[in-house]
């Protein structure tokens, strides 16, 4: 095996860990406000209900008016749960992951100016930002993309090279 085979190799586990890592992460965080991990006050638990997290969701973007609080907690429960779902799956994934990265750079930077830049550090949310933002710049194997990549692909072939590919 090759050094450069060693290292696509590398590059195709990561990128399917990364993407289920985000899809997932996404999807545990929509469960945690609608009280599926528990309720507040349990370890692990962050708000625990749907109306915790609403309030969050003022505290962080305390710069705007009152009234647009909560179309913005279902936009952002929306979008992870979207988003989540199709990482996992990897169904547009390029597309996918980029809007995460900036979901989730939208999220970094919020977090920054409403607590200080030490409560995005802590749970990793530029990091996670980043992650997405390269998983937009990478192939998706092992993924629905590339399922209907190659179906197409087929499609597409002429009678010839399919018959050659036979041989």
């Amino acid at each position: 095996m090759t050094v450069a085979s060693r290292w696509t190799g590398l590059a195709t586990v990561s990128s399917v860990f990364l993407r289920f890592a985000l899809g997932i992460s996404f999807l545990s965080a929509v469960a945690d406000r609608f009280g599926l991990w528990g309720v507040y006050g349990q370890p692990d638990v962050a708000w625990g209900n749907y109306a915790r997290f609403v309030d969050y969701t003022a505290k962080l973007n305390w710069f705007l008016p009152a009234a647009m609080i909560p179309a913005l907690a279902m936009t952002a429960t929306a979008a992870e749960t979207l988003f989540g779902l199709l990482l996992i799956l990897g169904w547009k994934t390029r597309l996918v992951a980029l809007l995460s990265g900036a979901l989730l750079a939208i999220f970094a930077l919020t977090m920054t100016v409403a607590l200080g830049v030490k409560a995005p550090l802590n749970f990793s949310v530029f990091s996670a930002a980043g992650g997405a933002l390269l998983l937009g710049a990478s192939d998706c194997p092992f993924s629905l993309d590339e399922v209907l990549r190659r179906t197409v692909a087929k499609r597409d072939m002429p009678v010839t090279s399919m018959a050659n590919r036979l041989d």
